[in-house]
């Protein structure tokens, strides 16, 4: 088990006092980032939904592991683009509440990293799980592949807690049958060289290894998108 070694109770309590603080600024500011760069056009859409790590809190946009993710695209050819709906602050529930907005994009794949401050804040796993599963089956009625992300928290609230958190991932991906990346922060987290002074947030060099880690599970399903033709 990925155990966040610079992470600790107090840090918990700083993210959560950020997050509310800020949440309903930021969200403003997603949804008109969405709206004003990725309006139109014909190329196949790829959704990064997901909270503060998609939205890329406290680096500069281009750092950003959606930014990132567009430029391998290119460079591998692909016409997709990405849109970056990430909330900082998001948990589970806001995103159940607007993925239907989203899905408007018409998406061909989405990726799916959620839950993280429902970990970090102790909220009920049972609704959490619910939640994704909302999020999944309005994807998927849609006709959009989803990649969901796994995440791991510290022990913070209890082995129990912790186990019962990550499993959850394990169970969604095996009931719904999607790709499943088994831990979004897989050698960043815990590492101060890759993250910001909160010990939480991804450097511009962590989500650089972040954006490795998706692009490996990402690409297969682009290789075999049914809407784009590859």
């Amino acid at each position: 088990m990925v155990v966040f070694k610079n992470m600790n109770i107090r840090y918990v309590f700083t993210a959560r006092k950020n997050f509310n603080t800020f949440v309903s600024f930021i969200i403003g500011l997603s949804l008109l980032f969405v709206l004003t760069t990725f309006a139109g056009g014909s190329s196949p859409v790829i959704l990064a939904f997901g909270n503060s790590l998609t939205a890329g809190f406290g680096v500069p946009e281009a750092e950003s592991y959606p930014s990132r993710l567009q430029n391998i695209i290119i460079e591998n050819g692909y016409p997709h683009r990405i849109i970056n709906g990430g909330v900082s602050g998001d948990t589970t529930a806001g995103g159940a509440r607007r993925i239907k907005w989203l899905m408007k994009h018409n998406p061909e794949i989405v990726i799916l990293e959620l839950g993280a401050n429902d970990g970090l804040r102790g909220l009920s796993l049972e609704e959490m799980e619910s939640n994704l599963e909302k999020i999944i089956v309005v994807c998927k009625k849609s006709g959009a592949k989803v990649l969901l992300t796994g995440m791991k928290i510290p022990p913070n609230y209890g082995e129990e807690y912790t186990v019962a958190f990550e499993e959850i991932y394990i169970r969604l991906a095996e009931k719904h049958k999607l790709s499943l990346v088994p831990f979004f922060l897989e050698g960043v987290a815990g590492v101060r060289a890759y993250t910001q002074p909160d010990g939480i947030h991804p450097l511009g060099s962590g989500y650089e290894i972040v954006t490795q880690t998706i692009w490996k599970h990402l690409k297969p399903l682009m290789n075999t998108s049914s809407k784009n033709g590859f």
